[in-house]
């Protein structure tokens, strides 16, 4: 659905991004992540063919962005990250403005518009003013608004940017559900849990580079280069924590709120004899598990902290 090879944008002596490639089929939810300034924007405005690359292809549904950009567009529903609505105009007269311009005629508007406003749940406020709507609100408007002409693929530049926790919640699961009607979209943001969540791969651009570009789980893998569990027991704490330290694939522990917080040695992946170990010297579990490690520190641990200084 998406694929670009060697996508560069530059300013002068500036990289804006620099060998950007991507490969993207259909039903990917991909989480573009980076703080502001890495190249989200360029990336997506390039794609969307609102920009034109120094050098390097994209292709949507195997259409070049050089040879075939009205068809793109066509099948592209690009969301920036701030856009503006008519003040003057309710919310059925917004859509229905967009989807004249996209030549939706006749009653098929006015059908099109009601389905877009149900499926982001705004079908309430279809009455009501655009410029009273929340933070929240107005972003699945907009969302609405892409959506008229059934785009394949979604360009949702930090469509999360901005709201409440509440309405991060309904964004994130209205997400998941255009995901499950099979469109490919590329969300970006810098809230970082956010996407962990939604999305089935990730891409991390720092200062304009794709330093990492895989699953979810391979990527937080890449970051915990050391398993860490945790482990409670209603036994003796401490007799246990001397038992599971004796064990040659434990680098290191301690006992913290009443639990043992234990590191195993670099590249073991396999703990499975440690229960075994504690049951079988009387000790009864009711806690065995491994640290999870959440995408915020993946991504603070893959881009060293660094702030970008690239455009876009």
């Amino acid at each position: 659905m998406i694929k670009t090879h060697d996508l560069t944008k530059k300013y002068g002596d500036l990289f804006a991004i620099r060998s950007i490639e991507l490969d993207l089929k259909e039903g990917d939810l991909f989480g573009f992540i980076g703080p502001n300034g890495a190249g989200k924007t360029t990336t997506m405005r390039i794609i969307a063919t609102l920009l034109n690359p120094t050098w390097g292809e994209a292709y949507v549904c195997g259409n070049s962005i050089y040879t075939k950009p009205k068809e793109i567009r066509r099948l592209v529903g690009y969301m920036p990250d701030f856009f503006g609505v008519y003040d003057d105009m309710k919310v059925i007269e917004y859509l229905e403005f967009f989807a004249a311009a996209y030549r939706i005629r006749g009653p098929e508007r006015r059908r099109v518009c009601d389905e877009k406003l149900e499926i982001v749940d705004l079908d309430f406020k279809r009455d009501a003013y655009a410029n009273t709507l929340s933070r929240g609100q107005t972003q699945r408007l907009g969302l609405a608004r892409v959506l008229l002409h059934d785009p394949q693929v979604l360009l949702l530049d930090e469509p999360l940017s901005g709201l409440d926790p509440r309405a991060r919640i309904e964004m994130r699961n209205l997400l998941r559900r255009l995901g499950e009607l099979g469109k490919t979209i590329v969300v970006s943001s810098h809230i970082l849990p956010e996407l962990a969540d939604i999305c089935n791969k990730i891409g991390i651009i720092d200062r304009g580079v794709m330093t990492h570009n895989a699953a979810v789980a391979d990527v937080l893998k890449q970051v915990c280069e050391q398993v860490v569990l945790h482990v409670k027991v209603t036994t003796n704490l401490e007799e246990a924590a001397k038992l599971l330290e004796q064990q040659t694939i434990v680098e290191s522990l301690e006992i913290k709120d009443e639990q043992i917080r234990l590191t195993l040695q670099k590249d073991v992946e396999e703990y499975s004899d440690l229960p075994t170990v504690l049951v079988e010297a009387g000790h009864r579990i009711c806690t065995f598990r491994e640290e999870e490690v959440n995408l915020e520190s993946a991504f603070m641990a893959l881009t060293k902290g660094r702030g970008a200084k690239t455009e876009g």
